[in-house]
């Protein structure tokens, strides 16, 4: 007779070699997916920047591409990629979330190395952060002109990134 205890170490190894094996073979396996492709980008809540102008969920909804950039000025990557940010304010409006400690960090940034958003908002609790799904930074959403969110970038936007996912998924938008 087999007893229930030896069979559950196989069935728990099992499993776990099917979730290893599927993970592995992903498209890209250092991709984090994100929930929200295809789906409304969450709601924007958040603290203005200054006299910056600042934005809400519905300035995700107006016409046009834009992308959704989240950064703070302590991130090395986000100072890697505010050239290319900066570049690309010229193509379409980027909407920035900083999560510094305090909102003076952004400004201070921003007048050194320029300001690529159209409006900024502050999360210093990091609760957008959060409701966006964000890992780490930077992360950049591109969305759409219903608010839907097109594509997920995690890490800095690079030209690499550009040609190979960002233009694409901008192309593939515009059709």
């Amino acid at each position: 007779m087999v007893k229930p205890m030896m069979i559950l170490p196989p069935v728990i190894f099992a499993g776990l070699a099917v979730l290893f094996f599927v993970g592995m073979n992903r498209s890209d396996p250092r991709a984090l997916p994100s929930t929200f492709i295809g789906r409304q980008a969450p709601g924007l809540a958040a603290t203005p920047v200054g006299s910056l102008s600042s934005f809400d969920r519905a300035a995700l909804e107006e016409p046009g591409l834009k992308l959704v950039n989240f950064w703070a000025s302590w991130c090395p990557p986000c100072r890697a990629e505010h050239p290319t940010l900066i570049k690309l304010a010229n193509d379409l409006p980027i909407y920035g979330v900083n999560q510094d400690v305090k909102p003076a960090d952004a400004l201070d940034f921003l007048d050194d190395l320029g300001n690529p958003f159209k409006a900024l908002i502050y999360d210093g609790n990091k609760r957008q952060s959060i409701d966006w799904g964000v890992y780490g930074l930077p992360e950049t959403f591109l969305i759409d002109g219903d608010g839907t969110v097109l594509l997920r970038i995690a890490g800095p936007l690079t030209n690499r990134v550009l040609a190979d996912k960002l233009r694409p998924a901008m192309e593939q938008a515009a059709k």
